[in-house]
């Protein structure tokens, strides 16, 4: 049985991991990376860098290899990549499930400001702060770049492209963060507004608690919805049970019954 993974997530790797260890019998791993980050972290098994080139690009790769089941563990935000999944899986008769940690959800003491974009999060910011932690990624500083009265820490695995705000310290640096990391952070940068994207999980979310306890705002963008009817579990042991119920292509190339 040949499984896809769309990667790039801690939970990608995850279930890579637990592939390769037999957690399922008889299954062939091949984890797709976009490339994006110099240096990823590889999951084991098989692994192709690079773009599909779209919907139809991904059903014929899926068809030419023999993918039995496709699993989109790509980052919440990457909405065109899980479009171009279910399309391509729908296209390929390819079984498709979407591998999503859950969302943040605020608590008490927080102050959470939700927008459904970044060109939302950049308008509410003058109204919030002067000194903003920008942890959105290296991608989309562009809706920031025209806000020249306020300075920003931007934090990224990689180095940003232009445009980027002019007022602007850059920190190179990957998770998983400690919460008195993140409260010396805020405390020696002057910190008085926080960024994010809810991007879910425990590697990064110190930096609301962090937040939270210095009373400080936080504006959180939405996660974008994922293609309707698509399948989502949780966790990596949800899609491992889903896989181990996935249909298998017969000899001749056609499905057969699952497991």
């Amino acid at each position: 049985m040949h499984v896809l993974i769309l990667g790039g997530t801690t939970e990608a790797r995850r279930l890579a991991e637990l592939l390769a260890a037999d957690a399922v019998p008889g299954i062939r791993v091949t984890t797709s990376l976009a490339g994006r980050v110099a240096a990823p972290r590889l999951p084991p098994g098989e692994v192709r860098v690079g773009g599909f080139g779209g919907a139809e690009g991904l059903a014929a790769w899926l068809d030419e290899e023999g993918v039995d089941a496709l699993v989109d563990a790509t980052h919440p935000f990457a909405g065109t990549i899980s479009l171009n999944a279910a399309k391509a899986a729908a296209d390929a008769g390819v079984p498709l499930l979407a591998l999503r940690r859950p969302g943040w959800a605020p608590v008490a003491g927080d102050v959470w400001h939700e927008t459904g974009s970044l060109a939302e999060a950049a308008e509410s910011l003058p109204s919030l702060g002067r000194r903003v932690f920008l942890t959105t990624g290296r991608t989309g500083l562009a809706a920031f770049a025209a806000l020249d009265d306020l300075w920003f820490l931007v934090r990224s695995v990689d180095a940003p492209e232009a445009p980027v705000p002019s007022r602007m310290e850059l920190l190179l640096d990957r998770g998983p963060f400690t919460f008195d990391g993140e409260r010396e952070l805020l405390r020696r940068h002057r910190i008085d507004v926080v960024v994010t994207k809810d991007s879910g999980g425990a590697a990064t979310a110190p930096k609301l608690a962090a937040a939270r306890a210095a009373g400080l705002p936080v504006v959180v963008v939405r996660r974008p919805p994922l293609p309707a009817g698509v399948r989502v579990a949780a966790g990596p042991e949800q899609a491992l049970e889903w896989l181990g119920n996935a249909e298998r292509r017969g000899p001749n190339g056609d499905r057969g019954s699952g497991r």
